[in-house]
């Protein structure tokens, strides 16, 4: 595989993670971020920091990362999740851009608007696929259990939701944390792979993207998800050289498949699940036939 195929699956391990965490939050607990970028931009610089100036090894600093994210996630969380629909996706962007002012003007330590050079180049190909697929197995295995029925429950209908016994604060607050955590670990990896990072690299344009890929795959669908990833990622690459039209294209791919596909492009099936119903379905639709027609 040449260097820049190479580069290119990284990005989509890494786009991939971010997500997954946003699709956690948006499509299936039913709470619109726009602002999700702001944690990524805080795993970005607490990895390159502990690597860079303190030696940390890259593993601890990137879990350390997410970990940062989460922490911050729950503390402006416990406020603002009690902001409900339109409120809080517009208390988000207000956040997410805190962080980036705040990394902006943070003097010495974040280098500021220039911008944080010298990051040890730690995320490879490996390195990038094994943290993809760790964190796909647990966010799939989370989604299909007893936390995933509640984050849908909530997602549906809070109200009813609270009247059946579910504690609707406690799960908004744990999905906005986990889909912190994958973002604080996504926006760690991307600072090891390009080895420089800056605070507008993750300002709302990033966080408007996040929101759209999980939009365009489908809300309520984490394959539908990493699908949009891969076609918007390839999208903007193949684009490139024609960089002045490549946002043209890219909104005009969005509006043609929203118009005619608005639920996205898997609505709430998983690709696995909706695959083995079908076989399953025909498969038992043919035996019992075959038998009717044997007695």
């Amino acid at each position: 595989m040449s260097v820049y195929a190479e580069g290119i699956v990284v990005l989509l391990c890494v786009n991939a993670i971010a997500a997954m965490g946003v699709s956690l939050l948006t499509g299936f607990t039913g709470i619109f971020s726009l602002g999700h970028a702001g944690y990524m931009a805080v795993g970005a610089y607490m990895a390159a920091i502990l690597t860079l100036r303190y030696e940390f090894h890259f593993i601890v600093a990137i879990l350390l990362g997410g970990v940062l994210a989460a922490i911050i996630a729950y503390v402006i969380g416990v406020p603002t999740l009690k902001l409900i629909g339109d409120y809080y996706a517009i208390a988000s962007i207000g956040l997410g851009e805190a962080i980036r002012l705040i990394l902006e003007n943070g003097g010495t330590i974040t280098r500021g608007a220039r911008g944080f050079p010298g990051i040890p180049p730690y995320t490879t190909l490996a390195v990038a696929f094994c943290f993809f697929i760790i964190m796909a197995f647990f966010m799939f295995n989370l989604i299909n259990g007893r936390f995933g029925r509640a984050f849908k429950a909530c997602r549906d209908d809070y109200i009813a939701a609270s009247l059946l016994g579910y504690n609707t604060a406690k799960y908004r607050i744990l999905s906005l944390v986990l889909s912190a955590f994958y973002c604080g670990i996504s926006g760690a990896l991307l600072a090891g792979f390009l080895s420089f990072i800056q605070p507008i690299m993750f300002d709302m344009m990033k966080s408007t993207e996040l929101t759209s890929i999980v939009v365009f795959g489908g809300l309520g669908s984490m394959t539908g998800t990493l699908i949009s990833v891969v076609i918007i990622t390839l999208i903007t690459e193949l684009f490139r050289p024609i960089s002045q039209y490549r946002m043209l294209i890219y909104g005009a791919i969005l509006v043609i498949v929203m118009v005619i596909r608005p639920e996205g492009i898997m609505g709430q099936y998983e690709f696995g699940r909706k695959l083995g119903k079908t076989l399953k379905e025909k498969f038992l639709g043919n035996h019992f036939s075959k038998e009717g027609g044997k007695s």
